[in-house]
């Protein structure tokens, strides 16, 4: 099928072919007349309008679709943080017993905890220097550090304080008077239960269901020693969220 459209001064031809077996009524030759017309071409240039480009030429293979543009992977969140059971903080505990002070009274927790930047802002909360804590009392630092080698210092705490120590575990709304495998455990020599009378701090390993609770202590005897403790000197217990 040929179609000639024309224009003032400006000759317009477009030749438009289809190939079909069988023409049925008046409505095929007008559809195939409009698509002739659609299409105008411009001297030195060609313009093909959105109805024309729509006709299928014979032998022309069929358009496809643009192809949906890949959608982007999902990128893979981390893995949630494993968190340690109570039995794995009381084995990392108990494999420092026996460690005790040096000559001058030192041990590695000090010197652990030195390096970190919580005692920096512990010295801003406390007065004095970071060095300081070479020669204070390590009984926290000790179990600080356990709870750093576990990659729990967030539910465990870090603290050279027993007092701010005890008062944070209160603040997080986990603070109790049950003794619990694996919980912080502060004590008081006098049997005050008030956390301003905190002298000293442990790791809960066992209730012996007998008025006594055992625990690992660091600082003890200037030493990491398991330790059968009455709960008349107990002011409190600091529950960190283990796993079951």
């Amino acid at each position: 099928m040929t179609g000639t459209h024309q224009r003032k001064s400006t000759p317009l031809v477009i030749s438009l072919r289809t190939t079909v077996g069988v023409v049925a009524g008046a409505a095929v030759l007008s559809t195939a007349a409009v698509a002739a017309q659609a299409a105008v071409f411009s001297p030195g240039k060609a313009e093909v309008s959105a109805a024309a480009a729509a006709v299928q030429m014979p032998g022309e293979r069929p358009r496809s679709a643009s192809p949906a543009p890949k959608k982007a992977k999902a990128a893979k969140g981390r893995p949630a943080k494993k968190k340690p059971t109570a039995g794995e903080a009381i084995k990392v505990a108990k494999s420092q017993l026996g460690v005790e002070e040096n000559g001058s009274g030192k041990t590695k927790f000090q010197d652990w905890y030195m390096s970190t930047d919580r005692a920096k802002e512990t010295v801003k909360r406390d007065g004095g220097s970071v060095s300081g804590y070479s020669e204070a009392q390590w009984c926290d630092m000790f179990v600080s550090w356990v709870g750093e080698q576990v990659g729990f210092s967030d539910q465990v705490g870090t603290d050279a304080w027993t007092v701010a120590h005890a008062e944070w575990f209160k603040k997080q709304g986990r603070w109790g008077t049950a003794p619990k495998p694996g919980a912080i455990v502060f004590f008081s020599w006098n049997g005050d239960k008030s956390t301003d009378a905190i002298v000293h701090v442990g790791m809960v390993i066992k209730d012996n269901k007998d008025g006594t609770v055992e625990t690992v202590e660091g600082n003890t005897s200037n030493a990491v020693k398991v330790r059968q403790r009455d709960t008349g000197s107990i002011v409190g217990y600091g529950y960190p969220e283990y796993a079951k």
